[in-house]
């Protein structure tokens, strides 16, 4: 085995943890993958027996590239941010949750949270993420930055503050979220507007992306208040009968599957018994990019 194999095996090593790094970043499956492609380049391409702590070099290196790639994407886009934007679900089988399933996962983020961070400064995000998600020292995030260390905090708690103002606490308990998504989809297979009522939030909020028009009006929404979003499920009731519950982004959710392609994939924020938001993405050129592992 030659170095550059030593090297990549080593590399190897930290691909998952970098990947969820990148993806909390940026917010989209493929391009996570483009940032930790582009960090194994310029491992590749330094002298790497200087580095001491792999790991840390790698995670600093990770967060420039996805620093890079938001700021090129913010100089790109002309409008704000599109308020039904979802992020890249992660789905996984929920015949999958086991003890060792649910370790390895317990550091998932949800779709709420993400679309959260999408409202962020790309230097907010990045201090924000590396130290509040991967413990990576002030010190550490401010020369990506190009901040102090005390700017760098200042950064980060700013936004924290914006996070935690903007994202509820959700159920913890994986089998109370399920009962709790289960109602609901039993409410929208028997078109029980009242049922839908009962089990949302009064101020549950559905964003739905579709990325693209239909019949020339854009079919991406952003509904707020119960009964809005309930008349939003009775609408689209006859798809529930094709809808299979999972796991989005370590959360229950629903994703529906239509003569074996995925056609939508919702994740479910349940807070104290009811759900709070609904992100649903129906992209068809996005959806045809996940894994579908979890439609086994």
């Amino acid at each position: 085995m030659n170095g550059t194999d030593v090297l990549a095996e080593r590399f190897e090593e930290h691909r998952g943890h970098l990947k969820a790094l990148a993806y909390r970043m940026l917010g989209s499956l493929a391009e996570a993958e483009d940032a930790v492609q582009e960090t194994w380049l310029k491992l590749s391409r330094s002298d790497a027996d200087a580095i001491e702590n792999l790991g840390g070099w790698l995670t600093t290196v990770a967060g420039r590239v996805c620093l890079d790639m938001l700021r090129s994407r913010s100089s790109r886009r002309e409008d704000p941010i599109d308020e039904t934007f979802v992020p890249d679900p992660v789905i996984r089988p929920l015949s999958q949750i086991d003890p060792e399933q649910e370790v390895l996962h317990a550091d998932s983020v949800g779709l709420a949270l993400l679309v959260v961070l999408e409202t962020l400064e790309p230097a907010e995000r990045l201090a924000f993420v590396l130290h509040d998600m991967f413990a990576v020292p002030f010190d550490d995030i401010a020369p990506v930055v190009e901040r102090s260390s005390a700017a760098t905090r200042q950064l980060a708690s700013r936004a924290r503050r914006r996070v935690r103002g903007a994202t509820p606490s959700s159920e913890p308990d994986l089998g109370r979220q399920r009962q709790v998504v289960d109602a609901f989809m039993a409410a929208a297979r028997a078109g029980d507007f009242e049922a839908l009522v009962a089990v949302l939030h009064p101020d549950v909020v559905l964003r739905a992306d579709s990325g693209a028009l239909v019949g020339g009006a854009a079919a991406s929404k952003l509904v707020r208040g119960a009964r809005p979003v309930a008349e939003q499920a009775m609408l689209f009731r006859q798809f529930a009968q094709f809808a299979q519950v999972v796991l989005v982004n370590g959360e229950v959710g629903v994703v529906n599957v239509f003569e074996g392609q995925l056609q939508s994939a919702m994740g479910v924020t349940v807070v104290d018994g009811r759900i709070v938001a609904l992100h649903i993405l129906a992209d068809p050129y996005r959806l045809a990019r996940l894994d579908p592992g979890a439609l086994d």
